[in-house]
This record gives C-alpha cells, structure tokens and sequence, in this order.
C-alpha cells in the first residue's frame, strides 16, 4: 500500500506544478489593443489639380485631408464625398500650390514642408477640423 502512495502522490503536485508553469510562460497572452494608426477620417478630394508650375512646368496632384470628424452624411453621394467648404479648400490648394518650383514638389522634405504651410492656412481660411494635408498621387511635368 506504501509504494502505491509513493506514486500516486506525486501525480497531483506534478499537475499542479505543470498547470502552473503552462499558464505563466505557454499560455497566449491577451492581445494589447494598439491605437490606430489613423486618428480621424480621411477624405479624398473628388478631383485632382493641375496646377502651373514656374518654368512653364506644371504638376497633376491628388490630395486627401485627414478630419478630426467626419463629414456630414449627407456631403456623400453616390460614394464619393464633397465637404461644404469644398470650393475653399480647393481655392487654398490652387493658390499655395500655383508658381511653386517643380523641385519643391518632388523632394519629400521640401514636399512636407509645403503640406505644412497648405494645413496652416486650411485651418485658418475654412472651418473644416482639417487635422493633416496628404498628397495621395503626385506627377510632375
């Protein structure tokens, strides 16, 4: 009966010992919900520009904004979404964007430099919650 004991005994601190160990290193580890990358709505602007460069160049551009809040759901039709303040925000593109030496364009920094000057005066023409200014496809002539 003693050596009986001798292994029954050990079965359930081994199980235990085991359950344990699974659950603190086997055992999958809930997921961390991560934040999301883009905070807000992006909107693509329904046409693309074409704008006359300096040096008798011109560039093709599409642009997409970033809204801290969506557009009103009736500014969608038919898929495709036009802010109320559409004609603005397009005057202020054409304008910022007219003249500029194609270079300015091409070179990523000197690119986002001038993203950051169309998001200041966005945000100060219109009252759209512009939060960000994207250049979604680019061509230059």
């Amino acid at each position: 009966m003693k050596k009986k004991l001798k292994f029954i005994l050990p079965v359930p601190i081994l199980l235990v010992v085991l359950g344990a160990a699974y659950m603190t290193v086997l055992a999958p580890k809930k997921a961390v919900a991560s934040p999301p990358k883009v905070n807000g709505t992006l909107v693509e602007l329904p046409t693309d520009f074409v704008v006359n460069l300096a040096g008798g160049h011109y560039g093709k551009i599409s642009v997409g904004l970033l809204l801290s809040t969506p557009p009103p759901p009736t500014a969608t039709t038919a898929g495709v979404t036009t802010l109320p303040q559409d004609a603005e925000i397009r005057a202020v593109i054409t304008d910022a964007l007219t003249g500029l030496q194609p270079d300015v364009l091409i070179d990523r920094s000197s690119r986002h430099g001038v993203l950051t000057k169309l998001l200041a005066q966005l945000k100060k023409s219109t009252d759209e919650p512009v939060t960000q200014v994207l250049i979604t496809d680019l061509a230059v002539q």
